[in-house]
């Protein structure tokens, strides 16, 4: 049973193939008619699509072509009119041209008959002026017989009497242009100052002989003063400034007439009541401190001004110089403001007349710098800071125009000039000098010149306005006896030197200081 299944079964598989590749066959027959008709359709449809695309450019070519006769006739019959326009132009030019040309032949003949008559007029003129010749001729010997001159003499008479005549006339003309040039320079001179001033315009404020320093209460009147007022007396012979304490409320004045030195007073002052210790040997120790630091300021000074002139290359000297100019006055003036609007001034008329700005602002701040060492060398601060300037290698024409602004020497260049100008113009401001201090000054320092000339003086102090000169002597060379008769004797030369108004007390002090340090 399981056998013949088994045959059944491969009987059938067989027959199932068979069947199945019958039936594949027949598929595969009639896809290949299918595929070859659907072939012969695509071909036809192509030719057909090829024919009329043919067709189409044919068309589009016979289009382009006739376009492009039809630009090409367009171009040509405009080419035609525009060359028919030319001709015609060129034709209308020619014409133009032959009347011109006409024209030229018609002004030839004219120019022609013209020349044939100024020749004849140039003849007829040559004839006529030998004629006139010959009658000069004729007159001028008639002439020479009557007035009995040859023509040469007349001839020298008359130059002489023209020459006379021009001569007489320049004379006038240059007296006129003289006068003129003069009103105008002056003219011009005066604008120059008057601009010089108007651009100008520097503050001034009067130096005071005063300095009045705030106290934080009034129990620090009694420590600056100190026990037996020893305090006040070290702070005044250590800055040679009177000090002076009285009912006004919290503060103390400073009365001394050098700046410097009042000014070293009023910083130590400050300083010892800020510290709070104040004894004789803590006084000495900040006056030496504060007279350092004032060193450096008096330079610092110096190098700002040099600096806001623009004054470049100068000696460290001379820097140091312009600074303490700072605190020197002349006639109520402080210096240094006085230098710095001279070299403005100077700088200002030198621009509007062409010259060297910096040259003449450089004359203008030295020019009084003899001023800072006046009191300590002999001759005038005009010749002293001709020197100082030579010194420390300033240009020659700088040196002599600081040497002549007062006319010591002859002014020799327009630089010289400029700078006389600018110093008269900064001292005659309303306001800027007055002479009752400077003379008041003068006397403060004369009569601590007079107690310096006496042997065994270490200082000299002129303080109260110059009505007290306190003057401190060297322990070991001047006695006690000897103090009495050097108070009397400077006391005599005072009269015999100086005038000045009411009494003036003299003051010799000899002391004898032991110091020693606890370790």
């Amino acid at each position: 049973m399981s056998g013949t299944t088994a045959i059944l079964l491969a009987l059938t598989l067989v027959a199932g193939a068979g069947i199945g590749f019958f039936l594949r066959r027949k598929f595969i027959e009639g896809n290949q008619a299918d595929i070859e008709k659907q072939r012969l359709l695509i071909i036809e449809g192509a030719i057909y699509e090829a024919e009329q695309l043919r067709k189409e450019k044919l068309l589009q070519v016979k289009e382009e072509i006739y376009q492009t006769k039809q630009e090409a006739e367009q171009e040509i019959k405009n080419n035609r009119k525009n060359l028919e326009n030319e001709q015609r132009r060129l034709e209308r030019k020619l014409d133009k041209v032959h009347e011109e040309l006409n024209d030229l032949k018609a002004k030839e003949e004219q120019l022609t008959a013209q020349e044939k008559k100024l020749s004849e007029s140039a003849h007829s003129l040559a004839k006529r002026e030998a004629e006139a010749e010959t009658l000069i001729a004729e007159q001028r010997q008639r002439l020479e017989k009557i007035s009995g001159i040859s023509a040469e003499d007349a001839k020298k008479l008359l130059i002489e009497s023209l020459e006379s005549e021009a001569r007489m006339d320049a004379a006038k003309r240059l007296a006129r242009i003289e006068n003129e040039l003069k009103l105008e320079a002056d003219r011009k001179g005066k604008n120059i100052l008057a601009l010089a001033i108007a651009r100008y315009a520097g503050e001034y404020v009067a130096d005071k002989t005063v300095s009045t320093v705030p106290l934080p209460n009034d129990e620090m009147k009694g420590r600056i003063i100190g026990r037996e007022g020893r305090n006040i007396r070290a702070i005044e012979a250590a800055t040679g400034i009177d000090i002076i304490i009285d009912d006004t409320p919290e503060a103390v004045i400073l009365s001394g007439y050098n700046p410097i030195r009042r000014e070293i007073a009023r910083q130590s002052l400050l300083q010892l009541i800020s510290d709070g210790r104040i004894h004789p040997a803590r006084i000495e120790e900040v006056v030496a401190k504060v007279t350092h630091d004032l060193d450096v300021e008096i330079k610092e000074a110096g190098e700002k001004a040099a600096f806001d002139l623009g004054v470049h290359g100068m000696h460290v000297e001379l820097i140091n110089l312009i600074g303490r100019l700072k605190y020197r006055s002349s006639y109520g003036q402080n210096i240094l403001q006085h230098s710095l609007e001279v070299a403005f001034l100077c700088g200002i008329m030198a621009a509007e007349l062409g010259l060297d700005v910096k040259k003449a602002k450089r004359a203008g701040l030295l020019h009084d710098i003899g001023k800072a060492v006046d009191h300590e060398v002999e001759g005038s601060h005009a010749i002293i800071g001709r020197d100082l300037a030579k010194k420390y290698g300033e240009r020659e024409d700088i040196v002599y125009a600081v040497g002549a602004h007062h006319e010591e020497m002859p002014p020799q260049t327009v630089l010289d000039i400029l700078v006389q100008a600018a110093d008269a113009l900064s001292g005659a401001r309303p306001g800027a000098r007055k002479e009752m201090l400077q003379s008041y000054v003068k006397r403060l320092e004369d009569l601590e010149k007079i107690a310096n000339a006496f042997p065994g003086v270490e200082k000299s102090y002129a303080v109260q306005a110059g009505r007290d000169l306190r003057i401190v002597v060297n322990s070991q060379q001047v006695a006690d006896d000897a103090a009495t008769l050097m108070s009397r004797d400077i006391a005599k030369a005072i009269e015999e030197q100086l005038t000045y108004p009411g009494q003036i007390r003299v003051t010799v002090i000899r002391e004898t200081r032991a110091v020693e340090y606890a370790k």
